[in-house]
């Protein structure tokens, strides 16, 4: 299959009326358009996405929020609540997401330069975690910095604060197990679009202060939990 994908208020599109059997192609397709190596200027804000779920999954919630770097003081944000317009399917998580951040970016008074996903990046069956989605959707250097495994093998980092080691999927390393705090479950961590695996572990150590999850993470989340 292939989709022609269009620019739509400065950044690119496709269509999300799919099936889950089109989106797993589409995903296919997107892949090999992912940026593995650095590609990104200087970095004065970074931000954090949250997207959650209510009424039973029904309803959408995403919230995104910008810092300023390295200072990681919040400087912007923003929120939204939307019908949810895709079932719940593992691996195609972005396509149930993406859409409800989107409506929400062009709010953004200022925009980053570097998007930290709460989710995988190429740590992902087909190597299109949300962050290469969004990523490339928006032509902005992202990083997956996700809680959990979802694909992978690995050892166990050591204990100390900036630790990690590679996850490989046989013998491709596809993200990094990092270790952000003493004494705390490592995150995982993968490339998004733009930013190379060393740097992405980079920011994401100098995005995390004395939590396990980055500030991005950490203020994204807080802002989602609000009520509206």
């Amino acid at each position: 299959m292939k989709r022609e994908l269009e620019p739509r208020r400065g950044y690119r599109s496709h269509p999300w009326d799919l099936t889950p059997r089109e989106a797993i192609a589409l995903q296919r397709e997107l892949a090999p358009l992912v940026v593995r190596e650095d590609r990104l200027g200087a970095v004065r804000r970074v931000a954090g996405v949250d997207v959650g779920f209510r009424n039973g999954g029904r309803t959408t919630r995403v919230a995104v929020a910008v810092l300023d770097f390295p200072s990681l003081e919040p400087v912007d944000r923003v929120t939204g609540e939307f019908p949810t317009c895709f079932p719940y399917v593992p691996g195609l998580l972005s396509f149930r997401e993406v859409p409800a951040v989107l409506r929400v970016w062009d709010r953004l008074r200022q925009v980053p330069d570097l998007l930290l996903c709460d989710g995988q990046g190429l740590a992902h069956p087909r190597r299109l975690g949300i962050a290469c989605h969004l990523g490339l959707l928006l032509d902005l250097p992202s990083i997956g910095v996700a809680k959990s495994r979802l694909i992978g093998e690995h050892e166990e980092p050591p204990q100390e604060r900036g630790a990690w080691v590679p996850l490989l999927d046989g013998e491709e390393v596809i993200g990094a197990v990092l270790r952000t705090r003493v004494g705390v479950k490592p995150l995982y961590v993968s490339i998004g679009h733009r930013v190379s695996l060393p740097t992405a572990i980079d920011y994401v150590m100098k995005c995390t202060t004395r939590y396990r999850l980055p500030e991005t993470t950490r203020m994204s989340h807080r802002l989602a939990s609000q009520e509206t």
